[in-house]
């Protein structure tokens, strides 16, 4: 939000510095949404899939540049918010949320759950419970990673404090990264999949 609010305090024709940097970040994400939601829906679910990237890959990098678990506290302790299972778990339920609204939004509840029903009526409650452990699976993956390195780079920090974590936590960078990449290209994958139909091809 902070980085928002500079770089249109003072919108140039020619953008450079901040304003540069947000319209290539937005111009990522709206080019990710239109991919995998398709080029004549994407546009309302930009700022969506915009928000799980940015607030995955701001929260990864903390945790991999920062090792909160050295930081005591009278009470609990520091940590990258994507380390906490609570929070992966509400990116996930918001994910579902999405899912189901951009499909029922587009067919209408009656529709929407109908398509369940195919091919065989049997099979509803089991794609209903598929379509809710998809973005599940995403968040328990999120979780383990990001808990994982930082764990690695705070016993690291805490045994040879100087230069040998670096690389570990240059790893740790790359590799949240690619964790938000995944998380919001999955999101916006299923949010496609619902306004096309379930298990069809969307382009």
């Amino acid at each position: 939000m902070l980085g928002a609010i500079l770089a249109t305090t003072n919108v140039q024709r020619i953008p450079s510095g901040m304003q540069n940097f947000m319209e290539f970040v937005l111009e990522f994400v709206r080019n990710l949404a239109k991919d995998q939601i398709g080029e004549k829906e994407y546009r309302p679910w930009v700022p969506f899939v915009g928000t799980l990237f940015l607030f995955i890959f701001v929260s990864n990098w903390s945790g991999a540049l920062v090792p909160w678990k050295l930081i005591e506290l009278p009470a609990g302790e520091l940590t990258a918010p994507t380390s906490d299972i609570n929070t992966t778990i509400a990116l996930a339920l918001l994910t579902s949320g999405a899912y189901f609204y951009a499909g029922m939004s587009k067919k209408g509840v009656v529709g929407y759950f109908a398509d369940y029903a195919k091919p065989v009526p049997f099979l509803a409650p089991f794609r209903v419970i598929e379509d809710f452990t998809k973005p599940l699976s995403l968040s328990f993956r999120l979780f383990g990673n990001v808990l994982a390195d930082e764990l690695v780079v705070a016993v690291l920090v805490f045994l040879v404090p100087l230069f040998v974590p670096l690389p570990l936590m240059v790893l740790g960078l790359f590799l949240g990264s690619i964790q938000a990449l995944i998380f919001a290209t999955l999101a916006a994958n299923y949010i496609g999949e619902a306004l096309e139909g379930h298990g069809e091809e969307h382009h």
